[in-house]
């Protein structure tokens, strides 16, 4: 039905203009779009050159990546640019889309993808008109109408969250922004207020529990509200509402260097956009202590500890899920220390289905047992933890387990985190223990099929490729070095083995997953009670404030 109407939307005789005159709000990556200019196209993990290709013919040719370049959030990148080849090329790309599918033809005509383009043309619309003819400005319109048309008709088939969120914000930008769509606001307006107090829970988070959507969705709320005021709108009081609840969430899952938590296939975040947002939102609350869409957070001067506190999204809202409950990220100042492999999802299904298991994240599991399992049917999560406990202690500590291992192997995992005021000590406690008889039977038989005797387990810590590590003090402790200077060092109970492994860094607008090393502490759990304690604290030289002035070269960032 979305090819039938986007057909019927592009015979429609429409044409309109600008009610008055954009401005770009989108934030884009330079680095990005000069690789666009010399012909390099990188989405989702795929590379191809080709400087005299248009980017549709990667789109027709690819159709792995087709949504990402039909949605045109590349425009943001050449607009970032701004010098006059990277015009041209948003120009010339632009009307190929219209002359190749404007009249409702091949793919891109889904709501969401609708939706995320004409904001994206809208936002750079004088960028894409100068120093074009009457002619092809009119066409530029005429295809803005239709798209409206196409959405004011299909909104309400797009899936709950963000692909909603994504279709109601284009109809409604869209129809405030071109002469003659006006009609197309109020039933949107209403939905999305709707969606705003069903689809935003009282803790400002979203079903996926992923950080990088919940800034989405607020980047388009400021949108939408911008928009309405601007043309002497009422912002209806639910999608005010949500604006509020959303906002301190998304301090809450932000670290010292000002990326968000990478968890449930989200990444860190276009630079400079999550404080854009914060600043466009005009809402100035802090997080409260407690959970923020189901993460905890401990902080401590410059130090900052971000955990999945609880269990991962179920139904269709797993379909990029993780097996991530009790992981956690470490950030010192601007570098990032402790992280996860974050998603695989652009590295293709191998990646995409690994970077979901628990050992890709920074947390005790017992070996080759995720603590969510990932079934057949659409990649959803299924037998995920029905328990998990958070309490912070005293500001400082926070205890947390879930009970992911109990129906399997009879076990509960419980973690015990405490910060020191001046963020210069972490100490942990990994737990595995059984707290029922019926949990005793089960930890018993696991025991009978364990081939070599004792359950297994590894404690995690996957490091940012950035650190340098190396085992010292007799391969009883690690010490490791960040680019800023500042030296941490991990040491450990005794009760495990301490060794470097390989690992990876999964990263949105890279090539190819980034090399990086993980210290693992690994034993086997031989009783009904287990724990493996370790700490990681700054080295006694190191300096209370570091000048951290190395910046990382945002070609290399990219590729």
């Amino acid at each position: 039905m979305h090819r039938v109407h986007a057909r019927r939307a592009g015979r429609a005789d429409a044409a309109t203009a600008f009610v008055s005159a954009p401005e770009p709000r989108s934030i884009g990556v330079v680095a990005r779009g000069r690789q666009l200019i010399a012909g390099n196209f990188l989405f989702s993990g795929l590379l191809v050159e080709g400087p005299q290709l248009s980017i549709w013919d990667i789109a027709d040719q690819k159709p792995e990546v087709a949504d990402e370049i039909h949605g045109c959030t590349w425009l943001d990148d050449l607009a970032a640019v701004g010098d006059d080849r990277a015009r041209t090329k948003a120009q010339r790309w632009v009307f190929d889309w219209i002359a190749r599918y404007g009249k409702g033809k091949g793919p891109g005509w889904t709501p969401d993808l609708t939706g995320r383009r004409v904001i994206r043309w809208i936002n750079h619309g004088f960028f894409l008109l100068r120093n074009q003819d009457k002619v092809t400005a009119q066409a530029f319109f005429e295809s803005l109408a239709r798209q409206t048309l196409f959405l004011s008709r299909r909104w309400q088939t797009a899936a709950p969250g963000l692909p909603r969120f994504e279709a109601l914000a284009g109809t409604i930008y869209a129809g405030l922004s071109l002469e003659g769509m006006e009609d197309q606001v109020a039933r949107a307006v209403a939905a999305l207020a709707q969606d705003c107090a069903t689809q935003i829970d009282e803790e400002g988070g979203i079903v996926t529990r992923n950080p990088e959507e919940l800034l989405e969705v607020l980047t388009l709320l400021n949108w939408t509200i911008d928009a309405l005021r601007s043309t002497d709108r009422d912002v209806p009081p639910d999608i005010m509402r949500a604006l509020i609840r959303v906002v301190p969430t998304l301090r809450a899952l932000r670290h010292a260097d000002g990326s968000l938590a990478r968890f449930h296939g989200g990444g860190a975040g276009v630079d400079g956009r999550l404080e854009h947002a914060f600043a466009a939102s005009g809402v100035k609350d802090v997080p409260q202590n407690g959970l923020h869409m189901g993460f905890a957070r401990l902080t401590g001067a410059r130090t900052t500890l971000i955990i999945d506190a609880a269990a991962p999204p179920q139904g269709n809202a797993s379909a990029f899920a993780h097996a991530s409950t009790l992981g956690m990220e470490v950030t010192s100042g601007r570098r990032p220390l402790i992280v996860g492999c974050g998603s695989g999802e652009r590295f293709g299904d191998e990646w995409r289905r690994a970077s979901r298991a628990t050992p890709s994240h920074s947390l005790l599991s017992l070996d080759g047992v995720s603590s969510s399992h990932l079934g057949k049917a659409a990649e959803l999560l299924t037998e995920v933890p029905t328990i998990t406990r958070a309490n912070l202690v005293k500001d400082r500590t926070l205890e947390l387990s879930h009970n992911g291992y109990q129906l399997s192997h009879g076990l509960t995992y419980a973690r015990i985190l405490t910060l020191s005021v001046d963020g210069r000590m972490l100490e942990g406690e990994e737990l595995l223990t059984t707290l029922s008889d019926t949990d005793k039977s089960a930890f018993d038989r696991a025991m009978n099929r364990a081939p070599d005797g004792g359950l297994g387990f590894s404690v995690r810590f996957h490091l940012h490729p950035d650190v340098e590590p190396w085992l010292d003090l007799g391969d009883t402790a690690v010490s490791l070095t960040l680019k800023s200077g500042e030296v941490w060092v991990l040491r450990h109970d005794g009760v495990a083995n301490l060794t470097l492994a390989p690992s990876v860094y999964l990263q949105k607008g890279r090539l190819k997953p980034r090399a990086t090393q993980q210290v693992v502490l690994s034993g086997r759990a031989m009783s009904y009670a287990t724990r493996v304690r370790w700490s990681l604290a700054k080295a006694q030289d190191t300096p209370r404030a570091v000048r951290d002035l190395v910046q990382e070269d945002p070609m290399d960032a990219t590729y």
